[in-house]
């Protein structure tokens, strides 16, 4: 049950609020290729709950669900929601409150912008495009709370940041040729 924060400074009862705790991109051998921690979690700790949530996935039978209750990754009831796409694990870590079927369309979502963005996306892409997957991840899900489940919105903001940053190389070519001019 949800509690504002005006109730819960009246009752004593403290807010709830449903939020992901991490999002992971692990590949088949256990090398994370993105970590999105959304709690201050020590680096010790970060590093177990790779382990364990590489462990619980890879487990995991194909024709059990994608989602499962783990009780001691974080301080509190955390909800590992998973899918695995070609050689990666996509797994969000999400307070109990949250959909499982909301967080599976999330993922969906991601890959899909990914896939749309790198125009068939690979690790390759996630490994030396860090800054765009970042970008990308940053517009879907900001402090640990969704905020754009749109792909099509997501690759249009894209689409409007790669314009201003031509727009700005563009414009900048003049002054430095005035700066700098060229060598011959």
């Amino acid at each position: 049950n949800d509690v504002s924060e005006g109730e819960a400074n009246r009752t004593g009862v403290e807010a709830r609020i449903k939020m992901i705790r991490a999002i992971l991109v692990i590949n088949n051998n256990g090398k994370p290729r993105l970590l999105k921690f959304y709690e201050y979690t020590r680096e010790d700790r970060q590093q177990e709950i790779i382990k364990e949530c590489f462990n619980l996935v890879t487990k995991r039978g194909e024709e059990l669900c994608r989602f499962v209750e783990c009780d001691n990754l974080f301080e509190e009831e955390t909800l590992v929601v998973y899918r695995k796409y070609a050689t990666l694990f996509f797994i969000f870590c999400v307070d109990r409150a949250e959909s499982e079927l909301g967080i599976i369309d999330l993922i969906q979502v991601f890959v899909e912008t990914l896939d749309k963005y790198f125009e068939n996306v690979c690790e390759l892409d996630i490994i030396f495009h860090m800054d765009k997957v970042n970008y990308i991840l940053d517009e879907i899900v900001v402090g640990g709370l969704v905020m754009e489940p749109n792909n099509a919105d997501v690759l249009e903001a894209l689409a409007a940041t790669k314009r201003e940053e031509l727009g700005y190389r563009a414009s900048a070519l003049p002054a430095i040729s005035r700066i700098m001019p060229p060598s011959r």
